[in-house]
C-alpha cells in the first residue's frame, strides 16, 4: 500500500507503474483517490477552525448570557450566539462523519493500488515473460523412465490418496512409512539449516485475524487462498509468512532490534480454485501442506542485500540435496501488487524435462509495514517504516516430487544424501516394497 503523499507528489510515478504491471484499468484511481484526498484534507481543515471556535463562542454565550440577567437587551444576541454555537456543532457532526466516509473510500482504493516495484524488474504481463537469470547444478535426465510422482510413493506404500478423498475430498493425501520419514526429514534438515544461517526458529499460530490477513496480502490474493472459520474472525494460514509478519502488528521496534530474522514451520491451508493439468495433481497442488519458511524485518536500505541473501540460501539447500536448481526473475505482471521485487527458485524435473517452483523469494518494501503499522524507532527519535522480506525454505510436497525424481535410481531405490542421512537414520538409500 502507498502512503497518500507519495501520490500526491508523484501521480504520474504512481500511473507508470500501474501500466508496468498491465493493470490499466486501475490508472483512473489515481486521480480518484487524489480527488477524495483533497475533500478530505478541506473538510479536516474546516473541522479544525470550528473546533478553535467552539471556547471562543461558549465563552462568548456564558457572559452574555450572565450580561443579559441585568440588561434584558442582551438577551437576543446571547440567543444568537447560542444558536450560532448549534450549527457549528452540527456542522462539525457532519465533517466528522464525511471525514469518516472519505477516509473508509481512501483506504480501499489506496488497497488496490500497487506497490512501486524496484527499477530492475523486467516488464511483460505474465508468467510468460519471467527471465532466467542462473541455473545451479547440472540437469540430468536418465537413461531409465522416471514415473510419475505418486507412482514411485506407491512402490513404497507412501501414499493414500483414494483414503485421504474418502476422509476430505480431492487435494489431500495420507502419507506413510520411509515417504512420510522422508517429508518430516526434510523439514528437520531445513529448519537446522535456517537456524545455522543465523535465524531463530518459531512455530506461530496457525489461524489469523482479518485485519491480519489484510495487512499481508491482497482482496484478490486473499478470496483465491483464505479459507475463513465459519462464525469466528479468523483464518486459517496459506503459509506462515502470514502470521511471521503479523507478529509485529501494531509495534514500534527499536532499531538495534533489527534485523528480525525468523525462520518458521507451519501447516498451510489453501483453496487452489481452478483446474489444474496432470502436472498439477497428485501432491504438487493441494489444500493443505506443511512448509518452512524464512521471513526478515530489516531496514529499508538493507532489503535488497537480504534479498540477495535469502534466494541464495534456497539454492544452497537444494544443492546440498543434489537438485539442480534455477533462479527465475518475476516480471512486472507476474508480481502481486504487494511486491517490490520477486524471483523463484525452480528445481529440476528429470521426468518432465524442465523446472518447476518449488521456493518464492520476495521483497515486499514497506507495503506490509504501513499496512500493518509496524513502525521503527531510529537513532533520531523519528519512526519510520521498515522492509519486510520473505522466502520459502522448503514445501515439502513439491520438494519431494523433485528429491524422488533427481535421486531415483534405476532399481527404483532412492538414495538418500548425504546431508539428510542423519534425519533418516544413516540410511544411504531407500529400498521400494514393490
Amino acid at each position: 500500500m502507498l502512503d497518500i503523499r507519495f501520490i500526491r507528489e508523484n501521480p504520474d510515478v504512481v500511473k507508470e507503474n500501474i501500466k508496468k504491471k498491465f493493470q490499466d484499468e486501475k490508472i483512473p484511481l489515481v486521480d480518484k483517490v487524489l480527488e477524495l484526498d483533497a475533500e478530505n484534507r478541506k473538510s479536516i481543515t474546516e473541522a479544525s477552525e470550528l473546533r478553535a471556535q467552539r471556547n471562543t463562542l461558549s465563552k462568548q454565550v456564558g457572559m452574555l448570557m450572565g450580561q443579559a440577567k441585568k440588561d434584558p437587551s442582551k438577551l437576543e444576541e446571547a440567543e444568537a450566539a447560542k444558536a450560532k454555537v448549534k450549527a457549528n456543532a452540527d456542522r462539525l457532526a457532519e465533517l466528522e462523519k464525511l471525514e469518516g466516509e472519505l477516509e473508509a473510500e481512501i483506504h480501499k482504493i489506496l488497497m488496490v493500488i500497487p506497490n512501486i516495484i524496484d527499477p530492475s524488474v523486467p516488464i511483460g504481463p505474465d508468467d510468460s515473460a519471467n527471465v532466467e537469470l542462473e541455473r545451479f547444478g547440472e540437469p540430468v535426465v536418465p537413461e531409465f523412465e522416471i514415473p510419475y510422482h505418486t507412482e514411485i510413493m506407491e512402490r513404497f506404500d507412501g501414499i493414500d490418496m483414494d483414503a485421504a478423498g474418502r476422509v476430505a475430498g480431492n487435494g489431500f493425501y495420507y502419507l506413510m512409512g520411509d515417504i512420510a520419514r522422508l517429508h518430516e526429514a526434510v523439514l528437520a534438515y531445513s529448519r537446522d539449516f535456517m537456524i545455522g544461517k543465523g535465524f531463530t526458529y518459531c512455530i506461530p499460530p496457525f489461524m489469523i485475524h482479518g485485519n491480519v490477513v489484510e495487512g499481508v496480502m491482497s482482496q484478490t490474493d486473499m478470496d483465491a487462498m483464505m479459507y475463513k472459520i465459519e462464525g469466528e474472525d479468523l483464518y486459517l494460514i496459506g503459509t506462515s509468512e502470514h502470521s511471521m509478519i503479523g507478529k509485529f502488528i501494531d509495534q514500534i521496534l527499536k532499531e538495534e532490534q533489527l534485523p528480525q530474522t525468523l525462520t518458521s514451520y507451519s501447516p498451510c491451508f489453501r483453496k487452489e480454485k481452478g483446474a489444474h493439468g496432470i502436472e498439477e495433481r497428485g501432491v504438487y497442488r493441494i489444500h493443505q501442506f506443511e512448509k518452512q519458511e524464512m521471513i526478515v524485518v530489516c531496514k529499508p536500505e538493507e532489503s535488497m542485500d537480504w534479498y540477495e541473501k535469502m534466494w541464495r540460501f534456497s539454492v544452497e539447500l537444494f544443492r546440498s540435496l543434489d537438485i539442480p536448481v534455477r533462479q527465475l526473475e518475476c516480471c512486472s505482471g507476474d508480481l502481486a501488487d504487494l511486491k517490490v521485487k520477486s524471483c523463484d527458485i525452480e528445481a529440476w524435473s528429470p521426468r518432465q524435462k524442465k523446472y518447476f517452483e518449488v521456493c518464492s523469494c520476495t521483497n515486499m518494501g514497506d507495503a506490509q509495514a504501513r499496512r500493518l503499522k509496524i513502525r521503527v524507532k531510529g537513532g533520531d527519535g523519528k519512526n519510520y517504516l521498515p522492509h519486510t522480506l520473505n522466502n520459502t525454505v522448503v514445501a515439502p510436497p513439491r520438494m519431494l516430487i523433485a528429491f524422488l525424481e533427481n535421486n531415483l535410481q534405476a532399481d527404483g531405490s532412492v538414495r538418500v544424501p548425504e546431508a539428510l542421512r542423519p534425519y533418516m537414520g544413516g540410511s544411504e538409500v531407500l529400498i521400494p516394497k514393490h
